[in-house]
């Protein structure tokens, strides 16, 4: 395959940008470093186009690796003819190409191998010509031989027709017309397994869409009610149609062979075609659903990782629980753990108030300015505590309930012993849900991403695909924001382009030998950590305490020498480059001819405003630049609640039907995709994102059910 061809119209680029990347992937770049260092090869696509592209060239390699597979399989029969070659180089996708293979596809066991064992296959080639001066009943009549099994004239033909029946099912031809029909007319069916029984999935107990127009979610919640046994989901094709257009492929004469070759068609297509084509296509559904879920999860999770940190500010972390207490953890500006506690706040009024106590005490004692409460077990009652408590503060003091997902997988993780090893694994998680309100990266980098959760069936996904998409994510927004080469964690690091974690080890073990890195060029005294390393991960790593100030930067050092060429043509005198202030840089910039400037140094455009970004603002972090989070001082009940209310709240989640928005009760509602905008939207991702800020109306609530439906119009 031409795979630069094939891909830049594909993904509507230039040939020469996918011939690039090709080239860059293969010579071992990663996709941060492409993506950032090399924007003038592939016309300045993000890390999230290259990834995809990758992707696609991963499956088009794979895809040209089963096509010559099948080749010199076929070859090794000795059957392979120039026809069947050349279908096999023209097939453009995996299924095309299995349905060449099929008929030379080694089987188990058939009624029709059964036949051909009896030798009926001459038998059945002849009724397949279905001549006019033939008689079946005659014909049979010559291959009844009791030795092999064949009583009488009825038992030749039903061999024969066996035959007939399986060469049809594995004719490409057919098979593909079939698949169309059914990917284009059919309809998913579903019905409950017990219709009485009480289910989550009672929406579906008699449910019909058609299969071309069935949504992700559904495709995925009906896979998971016949997982659990509640439900049986069946494909219906316009069958007649269907075979009136087989018939008319296969069909030609009048004669007696004619109608037996029709009865093969029908046994065909209802026993072996239809059935084999119904999992295909519900298989392509699902891979279709379980691809988009992972681009929801991925996409949201990017946004969890991406939020705002709360800098500097001291955290006081709750993770609520009933049996064991609400375990407590304030750590300072830097994350430090300053103090643990666990309270009681559920067993007794007694319990809560001497609670109460202890939480003001830590609040005082230690200048908490932000609670940070897991939304976890015992949320509701944590946050009501929490809540009352800071009202009788002498300072003033914030709360907001964060994810907690995957707090108690880095509590018993290896990560969480050797950074907290004077600490209980049960206190462990007030320290996580403290800090991922601090920064929530470099928190949520040390837990598996699929433990973060969130997302829609994010169990049922394939899990290396899930892994593969969602470390692509967290290893995107680690480069993009960079990372202090000096206080750095290994699991921070182990996310940066080019490092492994061997090198990550390393790079700690230096730290602790030889002090704090003095410039990025001392990296390359790290062991095991190369040239090409180097080249890979030195600009997304920041040294603050460097004589250098590109150092702090997100500036390549293969870049630092026309960046100071760059410098001396906007007019910046020595004495200004040393004392290393640029704040200026873009005005200067704006004077100035840009395509000039990048002419004279041999550098692209984005290049050179890249360079002229990062020297505006050192050390800048992309995340300041979106919306705080909302910190709460009080809150409501869902009782409270009334339609018509209007209220601000946090996307916590967004789905392939909507969003789910904290309002601050608890209970997270329900925003449908039909009530975010007056305009039609695909997915409500093309409005919202984790982590937003959102006015939302009350339309219903339901107390009862714990259900609040929202709205965004008007």
């Amino acid at each position: 395959m031409e795979y630069a061809k094939i891909l830049s119209k594909e993904m509507n680029i230039l040939e020469e940008y996918a011939a690039n990347i090709i080239s860059l992937l293969d010579d071992g770049n990663t996709i941060p470093f492409i993506a950032r260092y090399r924007k003038e090869m592939h016309g300045s696509m993000n890390d999230q186009l290259i990834r995809e592209f990758a992707d696609k060239l991963e499956y088009y390699r794979s895809l040209d690796k089963r096509r010559e597979e099948i080749r010199s399989l076929i070859e090794a029969q000795e059957k392979l003819t120039d026809e069947i070659s050349q279908a096999i180089n023209k097939a453009e996708t995996l299924s095309a190409l299995e349905d060449i293979y099929r008929p030379f596809k080694p089987k188990r066991r058939t009624r029709a191998s059964v036949a051909k064992e009896k030798g009926l296959e001459p038998l059945a080639v002849l009724i397949m010509k279905q001549r006019n001066d033939v008689s079946p009943e005659e014909a049979a009549a010559e291959y009844i031989n009791t030795e092999l099994g064949v009583e009488d004239i009825e038992q030749a033909l039903a061999g024969a027709s066996d035959i007939i029946a399986e060469q049809i099912s594995d004719d490409a031809k057919i098979r593909s017309m079939v698949r169309a029909s059914a990917s284009k007319k059919g309809i998913i069916k579903v019905k409950a397994v017990d219709s009485e029984a009480e289910s989550v999935y009672t929406k579906y107990y008699d449910f019909a869409e058609a299969a071309n127009k069935i949504p992700n979610h559904r495709i995925l919640a009906v896979n998971r009610g016949e997982k659990e046994g509640i439900l049986k989901a069946v494909l219906e094709n316009d069958d007649e149609a269907t075979l009136r257009d087989i018939h008319k492929e296969l069909l030609h004469g009048k004669g007696r062979c004619t109608d037996i070759v029709r009865a093969a068609c029908d046994d065909s297509y209802t026993r072996l075609i239809m059935p084999s084509i119904e999992r295909e296509i519900r298989s392509d559904l699902t891979d279709r659903a379980n691809e988009e879920s992972i681009k929801v999860f991925a996409s949201n999770l990017k946004q969890l990782l991406m939020q705002p940190p709360v800098k500097g500010k001291v955290v006081l972390g709750l993770d609520p629980g009933y049996r064991t207490g609400c375990k407590t953890a304030v750590v300072d500006g830097t994350g430090k753990v300053l103090a643990t506690d666990v309270l009681n706040i559920t067993f007794s009024p007694e319990h809560a108030e001497r609670a109460e106590k202890r939480l003001l005490s830590l609040i005082d004692k230690y200048k908490v300015d932000i609670i940070s409460i897991g939304n976890g077990t015992a949320t509701k009652e944590t946050e009501t505590f929490a809540a009352e408590a800071i009202k009788k503060c002498s300072r003033k003091v914030m709360y907001m309930v964060v994810s907690e997902a995957g707090a108690s997988v880095y509590s018993a993780s290896k990560l969480a012993a050797e950074e907290l090893p004077d600490l209980d694994l049960t206190l462990r998680s007030a320290v996580s849900i403290a800090r991922r309100l601090q920064d929530p990266l470099a928190e949520l980098v040390k837990i598996e991403p699929k433990a973060i959760g969130v997302g829609q069936y994010q169990h049922d996904m394939p899990q290396k695909r899930l892994s593969d998409a969602l470390d692509g994510v967290v290893e995107d927004c680690v480069n993009s924001v960079g990372a202090d080469l000096n206080t750095a964690s290994p699991a921070l690091l182990s996310r940066i382009a080019g490092l492994n974690s061997t090198v990550c080890k390393n790079i700690v073990a230096y730290r602790e030998e030889n002090g704090a890195f003095r410039s990025r060029a001392e990296l390359k005294k790290v062991p095991k950590l190369g040239p090409k390393a180097f080249e890979q991960c030195a600009g997304f790593l920041r040294v603050s305490e460097s004589a250098e100030p590109f150092d702090n930067t997100g500036i390549h050092p293969e870049s630092y020498k026309p960046a100071k060429e760059f410098l001396k043509l906007l007019g910046y005198t020595d004495t200004e480059m040393k004392a290393g202030n640029f704040s200026d840089v873009m005005v200067r910039l704006g004077k100035q001819s840009v395509i000039d400037i990048s002419k004279q140094l041999g550098l692209g455009m984005p290049t050179v405003i890249d360079i002229a970004k990062e020297l505006s603002k050192p050390g800048r972090d992309p995340r300041d630049e979106l919306p705080a989070p909302m910190l709460r001082s009080d809150l409501l009940d869902i009782s409270d609640l009334q339609a018509g209310m209007e209220i601000q709240g946090t996307v916590r989640n967004v789905i392939d039907f909507g969003a789910f928005v904290d309002i601050g009760v608890h209970q997270d509602g329900l925003l449908h995709i039909s009530q975010i905008c007056n305009k039609y939207i695909k997915h409500p991702s093309e409005v919202l994102k984790v982590g937003d800020i959102v006015k939302v109306k009350i339309l219903d609530v339901d107390v009862k059910k714990k259900r609040i439906s929202l709205t965004m119009k008007g």
